[in-house]
C-alpha cells in the first residue's frame, strides 16, 4: 500500500467488486477506456484474482484510490513496455475537485519509478477533457503533441 498525505493506493480486493461493478459498467465513463461493455460479477471477481500479476508480466497493474478507507476511484498502468507505460485514473464524481487525483499521480509515479522501474508514463486525454488536461499538467506531465482530436503527455524521471 502506498500512503499519501490524505489518500493511499492499494492492489484490488474482493470486497472491490461493487464499487468495481458501478464504474466498469457505468456507460457514461466508457468513452474514457478502452472497453464498451457490462461485465458480469463473476468476471470481475475473476479480475480481481488476477489483478495481483506482476506489471512485466500482464502488461497492466489497477490500483484502487482509497480515501478513508474507501475506495473512491482508480489508477490504472497499461500499454507496459520495456521501461514505460500508459496511466489512467478515474475518481468518482463526489471526491473530485479536491487534489485526490493529483495526489494518486504523484503516488503513482514515485511508485512507478522507485519500485516497478520505469522512467516514462504516459496518456492520451480527450482534447475536449478539460479537468484531465488541466490535472495532467497540474502533476508535472508535459504536452507532448495533439493527434486525432487527443492530446498526448509524457512525464518522465528526473
Amino acid at each position: 500500500m502506498l500512503k499519501g498525505k490524505n489518500i493511499s493506493l492499494r492492489n484490488l480486493k474482493e470486497s472491490d467488486i461493487d464499487f468495481l461493478q458501478k464504474i466498469e459498467n457505468n456507460p457514461t465513463l466508457w468513452e474514457f477506456g478502452s472497453e464498451q461493455k457490462i461485465y458480469t460479477k463473476q468476471e470481475l471477481l475473476s479480475y480481481i484474482k488476477n489483478s495481483k500479476t506482476p506489471l512485466k508480466i500482464a502488461k497492466q497493474y489497477r490500483f484502487v484510490v482509497d480515501y478513508n478507507n474507501t475506495p473512491i476511484g482508480f489508477v490504472d498502468l497499461f500499454n507496459y513496455k520495456k521501461r514505460s507505460a500508459s496511466v489512467g485514473i478515474i475518481i468518482n464524481e463526489k471526491h473530485q475537485n479536491k487534489g485526490f487525483a493529483k495526489e494518486s499521480l504523484k503516488l503513482l509515479s514515485y511508485y512507478c519509478f522507485n519500485v516497478f522501474g520505469l522512467n516514462q508514463l504516459s496518456c492520451s486525454v480527450g482534447k475536449d477533457n478539460v479537468k484531465s488536461n488541466k490535472l495532467f499538467l497540474s502533476a508535472s506531465y508535459k504536452f507532448l503533441k495533439e493527434e486525432n482530436k487527443l492530446n498526448f503527455y509524457i512525464f518522465e524521471q528526473q
